[in-house]
């Protein structure tokens, strides 16, 4: 359970810190950790934007949270989401993961996870790295609301640039990657900035964004 701290209009908690953030964390201490150092962060590590596109794909139709607190576990089973390994997995290494308690055992997206290894290898040939593939889809910032809408992104989470990027990728043969998961992973991975105005986090993300060296 969360802790019981005030609620904000708007969508923001205040703290017992005296912080105001985006209220999604609910006060669970890995939820808020994940909040103030992770979510929106700009990344152009391949590594990890590769283990963040395949654990949104594991995250559809379950909570982030429910990813997070396995996402150790994730890590082992899957070789540090190092893509050249995971080319390597057989289906007797399916079987063993579908035999893993500390992961989500869904075949479909076990397999998922392995093919889009390759594909992030073709990828990566084509394009230089993954960084450059998806910070090429960077939305500009007349593109972008003043004001990242809380209430619009519940009633339809994914926008015209996650969709076309979910087409490419499908395209090129990558799986579980939906407009709504390709959404969630740019605001995660800071191709946008979706904390909420008046959390102390967003000024935070706009001066590292600003800082921010694009890949080529």
């Amino acid at each position: 359970m969360g802790q019981d701290i005030p609620v904000l209009e708007t969508g923001l908690h205040l703290g017992e810190d005296g912080r105001v953030r985006c209220g999604w964390h609910g006060g669970l201490p890995d939820y808020l950790l994940y909040h103030d150092t992770e979510w929106g962060f700009p990344v152009d590590n391949d590594r990890r934007l590769f283990e963040k596109i395949c654990l949104e794909g594991f995250q559809s139709g379950l909570s982030w949270l429910t990813i997070l607190r396995k996402r150790e576990n994730f890590r082992r089973a899957f070789a540090e989401f190092d893509f050249h390994k995971m080319t390597q997995f057989t289906e007797e290494d399916v079987e063993r993961l579908m035999q893993d308690k500390g992961i989500v055992r869904h075949r479909g997206k076990i397999k998922s996870a392995i093919n889009n290894a390759g594909r992030a290898i073709d990828l990566i040939a084509e394009k230089g790295s993954l960084a450059a593939y998806f910070w090429s889809f960077e939305p500009q910032p007349k593109d972008r609301p003043v004001r990242f809408d809380l209430a619009a992104y519940k009633a339809n989470p994914l926008t015209e640039i996650s969709t076309r990027i979910s087409k490419d990728l499908k395209k090129r043969g990558w799986s579980f990657v939906g407009p709504t998961t390709v959404y969630a992973f740019m605001q995660a991975m800071g191709l946008v900035n979706d904390h909420l105005e008046g959390c102390y986090c967003r000024p935070v993300i706009e001066r590292l964004r600003q800082d921010f060296v694009r890949p080529a």
